[in-house]
């Protein structure tokens, strides 16, 4: 992608035919990409979002389409509390440019945030309610006061810290995947579908009530689910496979309130039953590094 004809030619293919019909916001360029320890992807990634930028705008999509990249939380060096959030150093040289471009072009800063994986590690310490968005004390960030109900909320907040500490407070922070695992193996405390469901109920709430962070409170919180589905043929631990609101055939596997069996899948439905709720899904990233 960092090959200006390639980038024009995969958006005229797969982004382009598809619009207006098909509400096209974000083009994300790999998936966690500082996660994966490759220098070679991580100097190209910042090119070809550069490159497939270029190529919207050459296609007069810019103004509808954003070009970002989504991280794991693993690119930050410190996150607690929130407002002493930063980078790995020895990702610097690959942030600080990547933030520069996000700055230029408006476009979102994505992480992929899973407070699942910290109760999963350290259930004893880490409290359930704190990370559901139950009712709980929470805690209160030294340096700021700023009080946290809730796990979400404070990575949010690192992430802006981090930013931050690099220079930048106009580059806005989204959420590009969160969820909760149904069912998981023996050693994966948590993943039930109780907890699935409490989670992404009370994460609707606070979507619908057009909630901001305690650092910044007058931004509403942009969330995209992770996931629609079950991917049941997916590797790894059990909750790999039980992220989803519904089964592969349809039935959900968790009642929050979306429309249940469906057994005919029809465009229409689709769209009603997306675009009726107070969030969106993930339902698939997009450019490759290639």
């Amino acid at each position: 992608m960092v090959d200006p004809n390639k980038a024009l030619a995969w958006l005229k293919e797969n982004v382009q035919p598809y619009l207006p019909q098909t509400r096209v916001t974000c083009i994300t360029v790999g998936n966690e990409v500082f996660s994966l320890n490759d220098t070679s992807l991580m100097s190209n990634l910042l090119p070809a979002m550069q490159t497939i930028y270029q190529a919207l705008v050459s296609l007069g999509l810019d103004s509808q389409v954003n070009v970002s990249t989504a991280h794991s939380l693993i690119v930050l060096a410190n996150s607690y509390p929130p407002s002493s959030g930063t980078f790995r150093q020895d990702l610097a040289q690959f942030i600080q440019p990547l933030l520069n471009f996000h700055s230029q072009v408006k476009s979102p800063f994505l992480i992929n945030a899973y407070p699942f994986f910290a109760y999963k590690a350290d259930p004893g310490q880490v409290s359930l309610e704190y990370v559901l968005f139950e009712s709980n004390s929470g805690m209160v960030d030294p340096n700021t006061n700023l009080h946290y109900d809730n796990m979400l909320y404070a990575q949010v907040d690192a992430v802006y810290s981090a930013i931050k500490a690099m220079g930048h407070s106009d580059i806005e922070v989204k959420i590009s995947e969160t969820g909760w695992p149904s069912k998981g193996d023996p050693d994966e405390v948590g993943a039930t579908r109780a907890n699935a469901g409490i989670y992404h109920n009370n994460l609707l709430q606070r979507m619908a009530e057009n909630q901001g962070t305690p650092m910044k409170p007058s931004v509403p919180i942009d969330v995209y689910v992770f996931a629609l589905f079950n991917e049941n043929l997916k590797p790894g631990p059990a909750s790999e496979r039980n992220y989803g609101l519904f089964y592969p055939n349809g039935s959900f596997v968790y009642d929050i309130g979306l429309p249940g069996y469906l057994p005919v899948y029809t465009s229409a439905y689709r769209k009603e039953m997306i675009t009726g709720l107070g969030f969106w899904f993930l339902i698939s990233i997009g450019a490759l590094l290639i």
